[in-house]
């Protein structure tokens, strides 16, 4: 990861200074880590292509104002994070948000496909921030200290509510993967 680091700090510095091209270079290598993290914060595909380029357009707009070129990935996430936000805000009500509507019934007998939806359905079941800790956490990597930063939240905060998620997740996935497992 350090060189990857590196060069991303050589992209920002040279997008800084006004060239495109290692801006688009640095869209290509984030896009699928952002996507997935807004599609999991959103549960929507459509949102999370739409607010995946608005992401990345205030990145543009805004890589300028970025102090400290090695900080980047923070920085976008940290974006990502409040332009998901933004569109909750504006066009869901709360109880949709707070994920705790009906989701699919599970079959006795679970393929990988059907374990990744039962994943995606529990994830969603969690207040959206125990959702994003365990999804910045699990799915993305970051430490609990970079993750704080994402959030502006303190890491005592972040480590409470990932171990939450985590909990309500295995409590409400363990029975049907040890069904599963019976059947």
């Amino acid at each position: 990861m350090i060189p990857r680091v590196a060069e991303d700090k050589d992209l920002v510095l040279a997008a800084q200074r006004g060239d495109v091209e290692p801006f688009n270079r640095l869209i290509e290598r984030w896009e699928k880590r952002i996507f997935n993290y807004l599609l999991r914060i959103l549960g929507d595909r459509e949102d999370a292509m739409d607010v995946s380029q608005e992401v990345f357009l205030k990145a543009y707009q805004k890589i300028r104002s970025l102090q400290d070129a090695d900080r980047f990935s923070y920085w976008l996430f940290r974006i990502a994070h409040n332009e998901a936000y933004s569109l909750v805000r504006k066009s869901r009500p709360e109880e949709e948000w707070n994920g705790h509507g009906d989701g699919p019934e599970w079959s006795r007998r679970m393929a990988p496909v059907e374990v990744s939806l039962a994943v995606e359905t529990a994830l969603a079941r969690l207040s959206p921030e125990q959702r994003e800790a365990v999804v910045l956490k699990v799915y993305q990597g970051f430490k609990f200290e970079e993750i704080g930063e994402i959030l502006g939240t303190p890491v005592s905060t972040i480590k409470s509510r990932l171990y939450t998620g985590l909990e309500l997740l295995k409590q409400t996935l363990e029975p049907r993967l040890e069904k599963r497992q019976t059947d």
